[in-house]
């Protein structure tokens, strides 16, 4: 993993769709969707392995995942 994704937190977006990532830590990120007008919230704590592939996938930029633009990091505050 590149040294420069080792800070958190780190944000990610899925290309093409209002999915929003705070990545805290290797084991833990929140995601901001929006269906329709609502706008859902969810928490993740990897404990599983699959789950922490997701992180790492989120971390490295693999498809789907690209950096999410910092203008919209106040979405998480």
């Amino acid at each position: 993993m590149n040294d420069k994704f080792n800070d958190f937190p780190q944000y990610r977006a899925i290309s093409g769709r209002k999915v929003y990532y705070k990545i805290s830590s290797d084991r833990f990120f929140e995601e901001i969707s929006w269906i329709g007008e609502k706008i859902q919230v969810f928490k993740m704590n990897a404990t599983q392995y699959p789950e922490m592939l997701r992180i790492a996938d989120m971390l490295n930029c693999e498809e789907p995942y690209i950096l999410l633009s910092e203008k919209y990091h106040h979405l998480f505050d």
